[in-house]
């Protein structure tokens, strides 16, 4: 990935594949963060020097982590040895859901990057057939469906700028669609946990850009 002397293309496959070993915000949504940071022009696969700031990024992230996962791991041990068998569930949050470790605040326009892309997938995801699960009524679907739609669109007219009102419209739509998920095997399940993941990345951004912007 650092040798010049290789060409672009491969340099770009490699970066790649780093973002498949290590993707904090899941891979698509990484990708467009570090090419939103990188400020590649006209974008990565021609830019050797955006390369090369897509990479430090995603390396000083990716160290973060590991200072972080080692913080965890020490503390795990002291619990344990006290009694304390099951971690704390903000441990687990941080572990679980979309989130962009690093010394300093998350880009915001990074996060906007990541957002549109996810944003676009989300557009994409085939509406779920009512016939799937007959105890949900189709208007539920429909009326989550509108509200995580509009809260996506409001973080990004706003270029990352919500008030705490919307952050907690988004709250009320995750727990809304959490809701409507089946334990087990449930074919609605594979449209709900599509809408989560983006969801949850939303979240993320939107509790980043009030942390930012207090």
């Amino acid at each position: 990935m650092r040798d010049e002397r290789s060409p672009l293309v491969r340099r770009h496959a490699a970066l790649r594949c780093a973002v498949g070993d290590y993707g904090p915000l899941g891979f698509n949504a990484t990708w467009a963060y570090l090419s939103a940071t990188a400020c590649p022009a006209p974008d990565l696969r021609r830019d050797s020097p955006a390369l090369l700031r897509a990479l430090g990024t995603l390396e000083e992230s990716r160290a973060a982590h590991l200072a972080e996962m080692e913080t965890f791991a020490a503390r795990r041990q002291g619990e344990k040895a006290a009694g304390r068998r099951t971690p704390r569930a903000s441990d687990m949050a941080a572990l679980r859901f979309p989130r962009w470790p690093s010394s300093s605040p998350p880009s915001r326009l990074g996060l906007i990057a990541a957002v549109a892309n996810r944003h676009s997938a989300f557009q994409r995801i085939p509406y779920p057939d009512e016939t799937l699960s007959p105890d949900i009524e189709v208007r539920q679907l429909a009326h989550l469906h509108a509200r995580l739609e509009d809260c996506a669109a409001s973080y990004l007219r706003a270029l990352g700028r919500l008030d705490r009102r919307a952050a907690a419209e988004l709250t009320d739509t995750v727990h809304g669609i959490h809701s409507l998920t089946r334990p087990g095997y449930s074919p609605l399940n594979m449209y709900l946990l599509q809408w989560l993941r983006f969801a949850n990345l939303l979240t993320y951004a939107i509790e980043e850009s009030l942390t930012i912007e207090h």
